[in-house]
């Protein structure tokens, strides 16, 4: 596609701003985020050497003071979009599903925002559990769509696709998300995603070609069955400086060292994960490889983590064999936060503050949206809506 920007460079507000993964691209649409706001004090300070000349308000935006704050400094700046992706974890399946959790209440606080502000346009994003989660509004429990379409419906537009997926859009990895598209009904504008795209980009184009790195084990003890490392970890940093393995035990190496591309550790008949001795149960897609011939699976938090939801490399065959006391698996190991980058979209350079730990680096992206999907739903407003002339 060629380069679509805002011919006149217009203002944004972002809330629960994370680090700012949403606004990676947006100086090239011709964008300037002039406040955000995010809750966490570390969170904030990764945006602010993202973003140095936002103006970033840290703190609970469900406090009047903070609240005020922040929509006071958006119409002073005459904003003219407001992106907000209140967190979602009272709604996903990875987390408790309690429609009481008072986490999914924080829509309420992005649309009176809009009320206030009154900007142009309007991108909320979340899960697609969203649309099956109620809220207590003026007494009464509503789906969270039926809140947001009753509260804007007399200002705004809004699109008609909302379950989106960011493979579909150049991204190279799975991850479903319910996006409103909001634009205002003077603006005579209707805001929608665009066609998606033919080709998915899989793990294999996407990091196939990267060095193979074995996994840092946490036993000092075990470091002898990977007698490569140093070498093949120096050929990863020559690639980048984030290309290098997470830190795992070495019994879960173990077991997924035996294991196939795109199986879990839980299918083997004698590498499976088990404590003392005996097996133990889990999710099947723990403990689990990811497939070469498609996206990744949906990266989250916990990334690092072999237990957590197909976290694992997909590796290559050492030996094939149906037995899996015989057969081996490269890589491992959870992948890297340079496979992180790629796979989430957000660019090779991206400028990661020293100061940020690997565990932040990885919360931060594994619930951030990808960016290049965003810049798709943004060139298709700015082309609709004949704004680059």
């Amino acid at each position: 596609m060629k380069n679509v920007k805002f011919k006149n460079r217009i203002k944004a507000v972002s809330l629960f701003a994370n680090v700012g993964i949403a606004e990676t691209y947006f100086d090239d649409l011709g964008i300037d985020v002039v406040v955000a706001n995010e809750l966490l004090e570390e969170r904030g300070r990764f945006y602010n050497h993202l973003y140095p000349e936002t103006n970033m308000i840290i703190g609970d935006i469900t406090i009047s003071e903070v609240f005020d704050r922040v929509v006071a400094e958006a119409k002073a700046n005459d904003v003219d979009l407001l992106i907000a992706t209140p967190p979602c974890q009272g709604m996903s399946c990875a987390g408790r599903k309690d429609p009481k959790d008072p986490r999914n209440f924080l829509i309420y606080y992005a649309v009176e925002a809009v009320k206030q502000i009154r900007p142009r346009f309007v991108m909320f994003e979340n899960i697609p559990m969203q649309q099956h989660t109620q809220i207590l509004y003026n007494g009464d429990y509503l789906f969270i769509p039926q809140y947001v379409e009753n509260e804007l419906g007399d200002y705004y537009n809004f699109n008609e696709q909302h379950i989106v997926n960011a493979m579909d859009y150049g991204v190279p990895q799975s991850r479903q998300r319910y996006i409103y598209l909001l634009s205002a009904k003077t603006e005579d504008v209707k805001w929608e995603f665009p066609e998606k795209q033919q080709d998915i980009i899989t793990m294999e184009e996407a990091i196939g070609s990267l060095p193979s790195l074995d996994p840092c084990l946490r036993e000092e003890t075990e470091k002898w069955r990977f007698p490569d490392f140093e070498e093949k970890k120096h050929k990863g940093l020559e690639v980048s400086k984030w290309h290098y393995p997470p830190v795992h035990s070495w019994k879960q190496v173990e077991w997924m060292i035996h294991t196939p591309t795109g199986k879990s550790a839980f299918k083997n008949e004698t590498f499976y994960p088990k404590t003392k001795g005996r097996r133990i149960k889990g999710a099947p897609r723990t403990y689990m490889r990811m497939f070469w011939d498609k996206p990744a699976t949906t990266i989250m938090q916990n990334s690092g983590v072999i237990s957590a939801f197909s976290t694992v490399h997909p590796g290559r065959p050492i030996v094939e064999s149906d037995d899996d006391t015989k057969r081996e698996y490269s890589d491992a190991r959870a992948l890297s936060i340079y496979e992180l980058l790629i796979l989430s979209s957000l660019p090779l350079d991206w400028d990661i503050p020293e100061w940020a730990s690997d565990v932040l680096i990885r919360k931060v992206i594994g619930e951030g949206i990808p960016p290049l999907l965003i810049k798709r739903a943004i060139e298709s407003l700015i082309i609709g809506g004949k704004y680059d002339r």
